[in-house]
């Protein structure tokens, strides 16, 4: 069966070999450059189309560091979700990257399951933001016309906004996943939305959750 991939991650790395085995099992679609030069030439070519970069710091030729300053100089590419990873656990480090723009960061050996966690998330967020740039057909509701949420309902929806999966609040809130997908119904009710993605960007055009 030829599925089609959630979406397609540029790994940049000299040494792949395992992130590129193991993603393509999780749906992924993934290419390899080995070096930042070639990482960023792989990025800007014509019909480039990745969604999200996976970014070892330690590479020859040019490290991670001056790759992510090279990707976020570019118009083009300033708001493709980056992760960095780190072989080592230097604080500085790591807040330097979170200021030249990397989105998140996992130090090496990291766990797959974490790792999976951190992409799904960030996959999420970039979609909203792209829904958000192109306008999606939201007519803006005034307040007073929609039911106001109780205050699990807005704590549930912040969650869904970092990015949070179902079975991620089920656990965090102690509730069965089911409970979940209840509340969830119940805001898309209330603000007469249809999925996630629309109940997150309404909830954050009324300010009922905070970007």
């Amino acid at each position: 069966m030829n599925m089609v991939a959630i979406a397609k991650i540029l790994i940049i790395d000299d040494n792949p070999k395992y992130l590129a085995d193991a993603l393509p099992l999780y749906g992924y679609e993934v290419d390899i450059a080995k070096d930042g030069l070639q990482g960023i030439k792989k990025l800007t070519s014509e019909n480039s189309n990745f969604d999200l970069v996976l970014l070892d710091v330690m590479m020859p030729n040019m490290d991670g560091w001056e790759t992510l300053k090279a990707i976020r100089q570019n118009k083009k590419l300033e708001n493709i979700p980056i992760i960095m990873i780190t072989a080592i656990n230097e604080e500085q480090k790591e807040i330097s990257g979170l200021k030249f723009g990397a989105d998140d960061y996992v130090v090496k050996p990291f766990i797959l399951p974490n790792l999976l966690a951190r992409i799904e998330a960030l996959l999420r967020r970039s979609t909203w933001q792209k829904e958000k740039h192109s306008n999606v057909d939201l007519k803006f509701v005034k307040e007073g016309n929609i039911e106001p949420l109780t205050s699990r309902e807005k704590e549930i929806l912040k969650m869904v906004s970092q990015g949070a999966s179902n079975n991620d609040i089920a656990e965090k809130l102690y509730v069965r996943e089911v409970t979940v997908k209840t509340h969830l119904n119940s805001i898309f009710k209330k603000l007469k939305v249809k999925n996630r993605t629309q109940a997150v960007l309404l909830a954050m055009q009324m300010r009922i959750i905070e970007d």
